[in-house]
């Protein structure tokens, strides 16, 4: 727990609630994943960051002969449009996008087309950008996302992302991508069956391997048949921060994605791929002592996105031996703990997130500490006034 015993030093003249980043943390994880990756690039998933001065940090480090980050995956086409009038040059869409306002400003910027990368996986919306976009002057580019999920006779393993699942629908669409005046540059496929479920007992680690050989398989004969209609791809991605290692050892990946193990949230506390260095924390001030061995901390009820349960709430993390209450939870104006021993009102109470950007939907900035314990303050996405969805 030295980590966050450095942040809690580090921010001691600031009233929480707060948001802290372990800055060697990070750097840390960064390089691990660079390792994992194996001399492939790593595009950034930036909902996994949503700070601008974090995305910077990771760019920054630059792709050299034996990997690193490159390029950025946004989730939204108007944040997408917003980082490119600042800086970025190559951000790729993780998923379709229908805001018309958007597509029509990305029509009308040689820039923007230049450096944005739409996600495509039907030709309603091939249609719509069409539409929106005025495809019959401009080309848009284009990247075509296949359905990497697990099927075993009616048993589907994986989110539910693309109808396109076959070579023969993938090339259907290529075609039809073509006859509307897009052009065609990449494949996606996401196996979030893989990337996204820890590996906690002998059960999960089999269907991930089941996964791993069929969507590898699956893979080659969807790119051939989309190169038989458009020639060759600029962009063949793959995985997340828990598949890196599946996804490079993959035929024809031509780049690897990750966000959230840059911070490494609760949710990556079971991966045995690689060795969890959290690094984003959050502090609630005490404000009760209602029982002897309960403190009740201001806010708190940051709960993360998905299926509801007990994996989707924050972990108190420090002071140690402090837990959520069953019938109570993460609240939204407060959060009672047991294990309180002699917190005192006032003290600050310290907990993980189980998702890695969510976090910063609640906070507008963030202090970023480094290793000598020095502080930079610099705005989240929100705090740049910036809502994507």
């Amino acid at each position: 727990m030295s980590s966050i015993a450095g942040l809690h030093a580090a921010t001691a003249d600031l009233d929480p609630p707060l948001a802290a980043l372990d800055l060697a943390a990070l750097r840390a994880n960064a390089a691990d994943l660079v390792r994992r990756a194996a001399g492939l690039p790593i595009r950034v998933a930036s909902k996994s960051v949503r700070c601008r001065a974090v995305l910077e940090e990771v760019l920054g480090s630059g792709l050299t002969a034996s990997g690193g980050f490159a390029g950025i995956m946004g989730y939204s086409l108007p944040e997408a449009i917003w980082l490119v009038r600042q800086g970025a040059r190559d951000v790729l869409l993780g998923y379709p996008s229908v805001h018309r306002a958007a597509l029509a400003e990305l029509g009308e910027d040689e820039v923007l087309r230049e450096s944005v990368t739409l996600m495509v996986d039907d030709t309603a919306q091939l249609d719509l950008i069409k539409t929106a976009v005025g495809a019959d002057r401009v080309r848009p580019r284009i990247c075509l996302d296949a359905d990497a999920s697990l099927r075993i006779g009616p048993l589907h393993l994986g989110v539910r992302r693309s109808p396109i699942r076959t070579p023969d629908q993938a090339a259907r669409l290529a075609r039809a991508a073509l006859d509307r005046g897009f052009e065609v540059v990449g494949v996606m496929t996401y196996e979030a069956q893989i990337a996204g479920l820890p590996d906690t007992n002998p059960a999960v680690r089999l269907v991930k391997q089941l996964s791993a050989a069929e969507i590898a398989t699956r893979r080659v004969q969807v790119l051939d048949a989309v190169r038989s209609v458009v020639g060759e791809l600029r962009i063949v991605n793959s995985g997340g921060s828990g598949s890196i290692e599946v996804s490079v050892s993959s035929p024809g990946v031509t780049e690897v994605t990750s966000g959230s193990g840059l911070y490494v949230p609760t949710l990556f506390d079971g991966y045995r791929s690689f060795t969890p260095r959290p690094a984003l924390y959050f502090a609630e001030p005490v404000l009760r002592r209602p029982a002897r061995d309960i403190a009740t901390v201001f806010s708190g009820g940051y709960i993360a996105s998905g299926p509801a349960g007990k994996s989707r709430v924050p972990k108190p993390v420090w002071p140690r031996g402090l837990r959520l209450i069953g019938t109570e939870g993460a609240g939204e104006v407060q959060t009672p703990l047991t294990g309180a021993g002699d917190l005192a009102i006032g003290d600050r109470v310290w907990f993980r997130h189980a998702k890695a950007g969510e976090l910063f939907e609640r906070f507008d900035s963030v202090q970023i500490v480094a290793p000598d314990g020095t502080r930079t303050t610099v705005p989240t996405y929100r705090g740049e006034g910036k809502n994507f969805g």
